[in-house]
């Protein structure tokens, strides 16, 4: 196989979860707050009907987009349930290469306090399942792939799966040189993230100039290409006000340098507060 084309479809394997890596490696923290459906969807900073759509680059070459939505509430086991979605797609031209069509849905309760449910399918290139159960009375999580289940897993409190930590990070205020810590866990491990806070600055991207906390993860517990990259770094720029959404997101791996930048911002919670931390 020509080298160059080797390189590209290595990059497509990896921009298949770059989106949600970043997202789930930057955004660790575990917030609790009331219980009653009605207060916290007006108390939180996001509501359903939120959508955020990034598009993803590498070495300067559009790639692709990933869509971050909530949709409306749903019941899991009986729980009330956030329900949140997640999409990622390569652009037709890229298809050619190496198709991408993932779909990752996410269930919290109500309350934002843990996981209730994960789930992921893949129905480009590479096709496949897979669902996570979270069992709180026995504090374990099952993993299941292709109908394939592995042996439970123990879940440390208030765990949150690799998409809904993203929600649950949003409701902590921010400030510099501040570490975030929180339990994640994507049915095979349970682990302990850590991100700090660098500093505030200003980022300007397509959809608009935002004021934004900068903020870096540790990468040591991931698996797959940040693990195989001795150089990996990971920046995740957050918008300063009470909604803290992600406007830009830049790694650097083994296989080059991907940017990941916030294109619209649809169905946002007003800004209460702008910039107060």
């Amino acid at each position: 196989m020509h080298p160059r084309r080797h390189m590209m479809r290595i990059f497509f394997k990896v921009e298949r979860h770059v989106v949600l890596v970043c997202l789930v490696t930057a955004f660790l923290v575990f917030s609790a707050l009331g219980s009653h459906a009605q207060a916290i969807e007006r108390a939180f900073p996001f509501s359903h009907g939120e959508k955020l759509t990034f598009q993803v680059t590498w070495s300067f070459l559009p790639a692709g987009e990933g869509i971050l939505e909530i949709l409306p509430m749903e019941r899991i086991n009986g729980v009330l349930s956030y329900h949140f979605l997640m999409t990622t797609r390569t652009y037709p031209f890229i298809d050619l290469i190496y198709k991408v069509r993932d779909r990752i849905d996410a269930y919290t309760d109500a309350a934002m306090t843990h996981s209730i449910l994960y789930k992921k399918r893949k129905e480009g290139k590479s096709k496949g399942s897979v669902v996570v159960n979270f069992d709180w009375d026995k504090k374990e999580a099952q993993y299941s792939s292709s109908g394939e289940k592995s042996n439970p897993i123990l879940l440390k409190p208030g765990s949150f799966d690799p998409l809904s930590v993203f929600y649950a990070f949003r409701l902590q205020p921010l400030r510099e040189n501040m570490e975030i810590q929180v339990h994640v866990t994507d049915g095979k491990g349970c682990v302990t993230g850590k991100t700090k806070i660098i500093r505030r600055e200003t980022v300007t991207v397509a959809s608009g100039t935002y004021d934004t906390f900068l903020a870096e993860p540790e990468l040591g517990h991931l698996r797959g290409v940040f693990e195989k990259s001795k150089s990996a770094r990971l920046q995740i720029w957050v918008s300063a006000d009470h909604r803290r959404i992600p406007v830009k997101i830049q790694s650097k791996v083994s296989v080059g340098s991907f940017v990941a930048e916030l294109i619209s911002a649809e169905n946002l919670c007003p800004d209460i507060g702008a910039g107060k931390q």
